[in-house]
């Protein structure tokens, strides 16, 4: 019984280190790919324009420059970023109520 034990102790011990043996083999790549900026610019337009967001613009500057806008990306190995800016709708005027007879 003992050597049983001890055998299936071993067999998921080994079995165990060989499924993480790939994952720690494997070469990562970097967290910050060096995407052009005018390319990234292009993929971000073209997902805000399939999602039907209008009036909106993109803009990119330097990566340390205080803008205002959301960020929604970072291109040239991080020293650049890309800003979200989307003007605020104008007010509406509230509906005039029809005269009262």
């Amino acid at each position: 019984m003992k050597m049983l034990a001890a055998t299936g102790v071993l067999l998921f011990a080994s079995a165990s280190a060989h499924a993480q043996a790939p994952a720690q083999t494997q070469t990562q790549a970097p967290a910050q790919a060096a995407k052009p900026c005018e390319e990234l610019k292009d993929e971000i337009s073209k997902k805000l324009d399939a999602k039907g967001v209008k009036g909106y613009t993109l803009e990119i500057v330097a990566k340390d420059k205080d803008a205002e806008g959301k960020t929604v990306g970072t291109c040239d190995g991080g020293t650049k970023k890309i800003l979200y800016n989307r003007p605020s709708a104008p007010a509406e005027t509230p509906a005039k109520e029809p005269p009262k007879l």
